[in-house]
């Protein structure tokens, strides 16, 4: 056992036995509040244990047992709002709220939440919430989504949550949250300043300030630290207190009827009124950040010792003794107890087998659960009317961007759990019209045009889908989505894979982009790089060329998340919106008929399509690069030069089988990328072909130079054209 942990045991000892406690200058009884004696000493044993894990978790490292020390010492106030909440309210947690987990387990039966945490301090299989993947403090039982933030990511989803409750009661959807139920969503007050805490406290205000309800309670644990850097005095109730739209509470949380007291407040407001709620919790960091933090490089020992001294566990020590509910010798046999009964419960999780394969590591990254299909026969009277302002066009062909808009529009009549979300996608219907008439025919709760922050947009998605929701957001430009990539990355795709498949955030993201786009240039509109998506574990990502394969593979995304829980992002090539002509003008070949979904078959097709059966040349490729490829082909031809373009159409995962079946039945190999040379998915096709092809001529790349998109015709200067494609297909096939 370490000194540190020793000095922290006595000095509890010591000071409880000598009466030698801190003072408040809060005169509250727990009459005053409405807890009995029993509700705080019960209070006090959560903080106990709480405490007691964090020190057998510094125990459990020195071992070799425990991977991560970041504790709760200091911040154990959090099991007095904990017992003020309902047990059905789901939170959004940071890593400092052991406390609040143990006594949220108190409320319902059957929980062992000692051994569950310290199942995942020792990274076992059998930790109930990770399944041995990281330590988490998580619930499905607790309505707990487990969480491995640092910052404060988890607020925009927190959010998001708390705005589908009241529009699962405007919809009638049946979802997994109450009907009256709260979002708690906590974290420290260094991650007050991040983009993610600012972002999502403004969306929730601004929609307050417009009376849409928001039942959400965020709560600021305020330590006055983070990590090494000290918030300025003052500075979170400036920032929050005049907050309009918000409702500013706070309370000493060192002191556990404060606490409660303002909890329950809070949890009133957002339960009754439907309001958001910031409350302010005062509280100190004790035992460093984490295991590893020398306090002592960066504070003071005098400020140390004053900090230590105000541990809320002698708080509420003090609270018992001056309200004769127990005595100091009963304090410390509960201390004392609590700890033995610990470390027993460590050495047996500590025994538990670990994770010992690759497969077993992987296994949550793909959720196991499935849904059976949810969508409604719409009947064609319902159907007309949906369609009524197309009514003269359905039977003509379209392109890209119309075939969307119907594939969307019959989607949201089958599946009534469909939510949209996004900027200017309502009445205006999008910046390119793509989800034009939505908003009328299904209703501003159906198509919610959101402020102008990506992270709201994908926050609000991954609480629509906590709540049974099916979100289909838009991200206006492919380059936005970077302000706003760890919500996909960090907390969406992560979320089966640290809960062992029990949480999903199954969600169709559409996103326009891609470069090629006459007019724009600059990085934000005219973008040619996907990366950012590609090395997400479980990610999908579809990229149609045309009007018909779009309305397949759209269908086909919506059953994925809807089905098997799939996140899947919709790539959806801007420069090709409007295409109607592929060789000449008027020819109207890049335009197709609307398949009716009676008509598509049952099957998930995430195959590649073929276009043509040459056996000279294999052109791979996607997007604009398909639509330029097609071109080329038709010129090649002329030339002499057979070749077969094969669309690869889901980038990820590759249909390798597909590609390998259409590259082995050729002599060449030509990869058409429009994305930059450097990080693009032309390397992932090069690798697959030189170790698995069963035959192998040349292969040669065409992509995009690594450069930003400029403005005008020099954009065409540094992106794939027909002249490029066909000069590699000529050099390999000479």
């Amino acid at each position: 056992m370490s000194d540190r942990n020793q000095l922290v045991k006595e000095n509890f000892i010591n000071f409880v036995r000598e009466r030698t406690l801190p003072e408040s200058a809060i005169n509250l009884t727990p009459t005053d509040v409405g807890l009995s004696a029993t509700d705080v000493i019960d209070l006090f044993e959560t903080q106990v244990m709480s405490r007691h894990l964090d020190l057998q978790s510094r125990v459990m490292q020195k071992k070799g047992q425990s991977f991560y020390t970041i504790g709760s010492s200091g911040h154990e106030g959090n099991a007095a709002y904990a017992k003020a909440f309902r047990a059905t309210d789901m939170a959004f947690l940071h890593y400092r709220s052991g406390a609040f987990v143990i006594q949220r387990g108190k409320q319902v039966p059957g929980q062992t939440s000692l051994y569950d945490m310290l199942l995942s301090f020792a990274a076992s299989k059998d930790d109930p919430i990770s399944g041995g993947r990281h330590k988490v403090l998580g619930s499905k039982a607790l309505s707990i989504p487990p969480q491995t933030s640092t910052i404060a990511s988890h607020l925009p989803k927190a959010m998001g949550a708390a705005y589908s409750i009241p529009l699962a009661q405007r919809l009638a959807h049946q979802g997994e949250i109450p009907s009256d139920g709260v979002i708690i969503c906590n974290f420290g007050d260094a991650s007050s300043n991040h983009s993610t805490t600012q972002g999502a406290i403004n969306s929730t205000a601004w929609a307050a300030y417009q009376s849409i309800p928001m039942p959400i309670v965020f709560v600021c644990e305020d330590n006055g630290i983070g990590i090494s850097t000290s918030t300025p005095e003052g500075w979170i109730a400036a920032n929050y207190k005049n907050r309009a739209g918000l409702t500013y509470l706070y309370c000493d949380g060192l002191n556990i009827l404060d606490t409660y007291k303002t909890a329950k407040e809070a949890e009133r407001i957002a339960r009754e009124m439907r309001k958001p709620v910031f409350l302010h919790v005062r509280t100190v960091r004790l035992l460093g950040h984490a295991g590893s933090d020398a306090e002592f490089v960066y504070r003071d020992l005098a400020d140390i010792s004053a900090t230590e001294f105000q541990d809320p566990l002698l708080h509420t020590a003090r609270i018992i003794l001056e309200n004769n509910i127990l005595t100091s010798e009963a304090l410390i046999e509960i201390y004392q107890h609590i700890e033995q009964r610990i470390a027993v419960i460590a050495d047996n999780a500590a025994s538990k087998e670990k994770l010992t394969s690759a497969d077993a590591v992987m296994a949550s990254i793909v959720p196991s659960l499935s849904q059976a299909r949810s969508s409604i026969a719409v009947s064609e009277e319902k159907r007309a009317e949906i369609f009524k302002h197309e009514k003269h066009n359905l039977t003509k062909k379209q392109h890209l961007a119309k075939l969307i808009n119907w594939a969307l529009m019959d989607l949201m009549a089958e599946y009534p759990n469909i939510v949209m979300c996004g900027e200017d996608i309502g009445k205006k219907g999008g910046v390119y019209n793509v989800t034009a008439k939505l908003c009328q025919r299904f209703g501003k709760n159906r198509v919610i045009n959101t402020l102008l922050d990506e992270q709201t947009i994908l926050g609000t998605a991954i609480g629509l889908a906590h709540n049974g929701f099916l979100p289909i957001p838009e991200i206006q430009f492919l380059a936005y989505v970077h302000n706003a990539e760890d919500q996909i990355r960090g907390e969406a795709a992560t979320l089966p894979f640290f809960s062992n498949g029990q949480f999903t955030n199954p969600m169709v993201i559409r996103i326009a982009g891609l470069a090629y786009q006459k007019g724009f240039g600059g990085h934000f509109h005219n973008d040619n790089s996907f990366a950012v998506f590609r090395d997400i574990p479980g990610l999908i990502i579809a990229c149609p060329s045309n009007g018909a394969d779009a309305v397949e593979m759209m269908r086909t995304s919506v059953r994925l998340a809807q089905e098997q829980q799939r996140m899947v992002v919709f790539l959806e090539p801007i420069a090709l919106y409007m295409t109607k002509d592929l060789h000449q003008e008027g020819d109207g070949l890049w335009t197709h008929e609307y398949q009716w979904p009676a008509l598509q078959s049952a099957e998930l097709d995430l195959g590649v399509k073929v276009a043509g059966s040459g056996k000279q040349l294999c052109i791979l490729t996607y997007g604009n690069g398909n639509y330029l490829s097609r071109q080329a082909q038709y010129k090649l031809a002329q030339q002499g030069i057979d070749a077969r373009v094969v669309d690869l159409r889901w980038l990820a995962p590759l249909d390798e089988q597909g590609i390998l079946a259409q590259v082995n039945a050729c002599e060449h190999v030509l990869i058409v990328d429009e994305c930059r040379q450097t990080g693009s998915i032309s390397e992932a096709l090069v690798t697959l072909i030189h170790e698995q092809a069963s035959r192998q001529g040349k292969i040669k790349r065409v992509t995009a130079s690594d450069s930003f998109i400029p403005l005008g015709a020099a954009a065409y200067e540094v992106l794939p054209s027909v002249e490029n494609i066909i000069a590699a297909a000529k050099e390999i096939c000479q």
